[in-house]
């Protein structure tokens, strides 16, 4: 329950703050991953990767990587018009299977 009232209080906090600064010229953005293959996951049972995998429509879990690119993209000119924004890094797991 604490995980999840923190990640809706970092949306909240996000939208807020894109209001707020946006008159300024700051961009706020958030990036929301997904499961990133790191070593927090290195310790769980290969089942439950697997299972993660088969519920993620890319069917891989993702790397450090594809999170950087995201915020390397929101950081660019070619994001320059996006605030506000949460940003899914996920495989799409959050349109479900």
């Amino acid at each position: 329950a604490a995980y999840a009232a923190s990640k809706a209080g970092v949306i909240g906090m996000t939208r807020v703050w894109a209001r707020e600064l946006g008159r300024y010229g700051i961009r706020v953005n958030a990036v929301a991953p997904g499961f990133v293959k790191t070593e927090i996951l290195a310790s769980m049972p290969q089942k439950v990767l697997d299972e993660m995998v088969q519920h993620t429509p890319l069917r891989r879990m993702g790397q450090p990587e594809d999170i950087a690119q995201a915020y390397l993209w929101l950081a660019c000119d070619a994001a320059s018009f996006v605030t506000g924004a949460v940003l899914s890094v996920d495989g799409g797991l959050v349109v479900g299977t």
